[in-house]
């Protein structure tokens, strides 16, 4: 099955707000097996509207629609489906008590326009929404279909899961299940050559995405509606994490660094702290963006001055006079100054140049210094980063965690 997803709404265009709907489709879609070649996004425009539906649905076995479901006269997306297909549009008896006891249960008042939300095509599969006040729609002609959706993201995922996906698995009988597995440490050109001949395989396949500082690889495996994937995935992820080795930090779509960190802090009934100077606080809110971080982090300290590095850490005035606040010796301090003070079993430090100005020759822009300090000493590394500021700033970080997460063994 090949799928377009045609996202109407202005404000999409306008870049007013972010396509969340297709990047959530599009996910799923993978998933369920069905091919998606093209996203379109148009206007609140009837004609332009109309034309993108009609070259989408030329190319494609379904579209599927977001956005145009409201009470407003701009709301036209329903209308222009029927109109496409030459259908009339009626009452959907069951959509407008449905709508009736909503607006009943918010106390509100139903204004004339809203009775336009629970007009349907003829002959549609009406989707309810549970979630708002706009119900979708499958319209069906021959092998073609185009599914109506709301573009509210809260109300178009419900109702993707609850009603069209089943709609969709139905009609492919396959799907497709994915794995996603965390590499840090290993570059993505690096681990592409590691892997190079697992990607020659048609099923399962494997795919590499680079993101800040890491790599993800996804595994996916197209499989029967009722059958086990698990033999298709298991070898290959057993394959890579051989190859890969401790780069590999963990499994699933939603892991980060940090909830891998904190997972395995809380696992060795173990704490941290952090001294941050370039960083200023991005580290210990990365841990604390985890839930259940203040089992393993009690204590942070963002010493931005030199003063603070000597007053809150006892870093030596002589360190800094002879080194300097970046430099690995100030690193070491800052960590065992941030251990010693919070009684924590680690304690990561950053310190660092993140630009736009002041770089020297000797230390310019980029260079920065991660400690990790625990009962059996402190390392420190020197890293040269290159980026934006924001973008070397959330690289420390990255390196910090993973520091941590190999010094946890």
């Amino acid at each position: 099955m090949i799928a377009e997803i045609l996202s109407i709404g202005t404000e999409l265009l306008m870049g007013q707000i972010a396509n969340t709907d297709a990047q959530y489709i599009s996910r799923r879609l993978a998933e369920l097996g069905v091919n998606l070649y093209r996203h379109t996004t148009v206007g609140d425009n009837p004609a332009r509207v109309k034309e993108a539906l009609g070259e989408a649905i030329a190319r494609a076995d379904i579209v599927i629609t977001t956005g145009g479901l409201g009470p407003t006269e701009d709301d036209l997306t329903k209308e222009m489906v029927a109109e496409f297909f030459g259908l009339p549009m009626e009452m959907h008896a069951p959509s407008l008590e449905a709508l009736t006891e909503r607006m009943n249960r918010l106390g509100r008042e139903i204004t004339p326009n809203n009775y336009k939300q629970a007009m349907m095509p003829r002959g549609a599969i009406v989707m309810p929404n549970l979630r708002g006040t706009a119900p979708g729609a499958i319209v069906e002609s021959g092998q073609k279909a185009v599914a109506i959706l709301p573009g509210p993201p809260h109300e178009m995922q419900d109702m993707f899961e609850r009603q069209l996906a089943p709609y969709l698995h139905a009609r492919t009988g396959v799907r497709i299940d994915s794995r996603f597995l965390h590499v840090c440490g290993i570059g993505e050109s690096s681990l592409e050559t590691l892997l190079l001949d697992l990607f020659h395989s048609e099923n399962p396949t494997l795919a590499l995405y680079c993101g800040a500082g890491e790599v993800q690889a996804r595994l996916s495996a197209r499989v029967g509606a009722n059958e086990d994937s698990a033999p298709l995935l298991d070898p290959l992820e057993k394959e890579i994490r051989r190859r890969a080795g401790r780069a590999v930090y963990g499994e699933g779509r939603n892991l980060t660094l940090a909830a891998a960190v904190v997972n395995a802090l809380r696992a060795a009934g173990k704490t941290v702290a952090c001294a941050e100077s370039l960083t200023g606080g991005m580290l210990a809110s990365r841990l604390v963006d985890v839930p259940g971080a203040s089992s393993v982090l009690g204590e942070a300290y963002v010493t931005y001055s030199n003063e603070a590095k000597m007053r809150l850490l006892g870093v030596s005035k002589d360190t800094l006079r002879q080194f300097g606040a970046v430099s690995a010796q100030c690193a070491r301090e800052m960590a065992e100054g941030a251990r010693r003070a919070s009684g924590a079993d680690f304690a990561l430090s950053t310190t660092g140049i993140a630009g736009p100005d002041g770089g020297t020759p000797e230390k310019p822009v980029g260079l920065v210094y991660v400690g990790v300090a625990s009962t059996s000493g402190c390392e420190v590394q020197e890293l040269h980063l290159r980026g934006e500021r924001d973008w070397i700033r959330e690289l420390t970080c990255v390196n910090a965690l993973n520091a941590l997460r190999l010094a946890l063994g």
